[in-house]
């Protein structure tokens, strides 16, 4: 089930740096919609990330902390195309480690492979995300590496939505994920941080409370 990788320190310098950089916002009047079908008054962009490489540090700097103090042990990183790539890349360069990824669809042309980058059976590999809600591209590409003969059952997430039905999800799937912070905590942070207003407060949490009726009930 999702976990947050470290202290409520660390979560919270991660939600200050997504909330810096304008990589989380709140429009109710413009709501956004998932790929999960999901109506959400609220945004993380964590593609971001690249452009801020101060506020990036603490992301890459965060996933290598955790890796080393948990002694954890894999042979390739690998990204969720196409959020993860960046920071499943980053962190494959400073950890000195192979780094593939994968794709959500085989290209029709060329090998049409789903994982990219190098050969994957037999080998332990990371999978890193950068956000997570239903948890469905997640398993997605789990499956593909796993189709390939790769050992994946370990994921590293920048945020999750902690949703409860993804915690089934992957508990079902035999997936330990952790995350370098949650959205409950992103939102204490901007609470903390003056970035949203107390309707806005409301209206998320409203929405945090029952995602899938939230737009039902406007």
């Amino acid at each position: 089930m999702p976990e947050t990788l470290q202290n409520t320190a660390t979560a919270s310098a991660v939600a200050r740096a997504l909330l810096e950089i304008g990589a989380v916002g709140v429009r109710a009047d413009n709501p956004i919609t998932f790929k999960s079908g999901i109506v959400s008054p609220v945004y993380v962009d964590n593609r971001r990330l690249p452009y801020h490489p101060a506020q990036w540090r603490v992301i890459i700097e965060g996933f290598k902390s955790y890796i080393e103090e948990q002694r954890q042990a894999f042979d390739v990183v690998a990204g969720v195309a196409v959020g993860g790539v960046p920071h499943a890349s980053a962190l494959g360069y400073v950890l000195q480690c192979p780094s593939v990824f994968i794709r959500p669809q085989a290209k029709e042309h060329g090998t049409g492979k789903h994982v990219e980058g190098g050969e994957v059976a037999g080998k332990r590999v990371l999978l890193v995300e950068d956000l997570i809600s239903t948890g469905g591209s997640s398993l997605t590409a789990l499956k593909h590496l796993r189709a390939e003969g790769a050992i994946a059952d370990t994921m590293l997430a920048i945020v999750t939505y902690d949703f409860a039905e993804a915690r089934a999800n992957f508990e079902a799937a035999g997936v330990i994920v952790r995350s370098l912070t949650t959205f409950p905590a992103i939102l204490a942070e901007a609470i903390k941080m003056g970035r949203i207003t107390p309707d806005e407060k409301a209206t998320v949490e409203d929405w945090f409370a029952d995602p899938h009726g939230w737009a039902s009930r406007r």
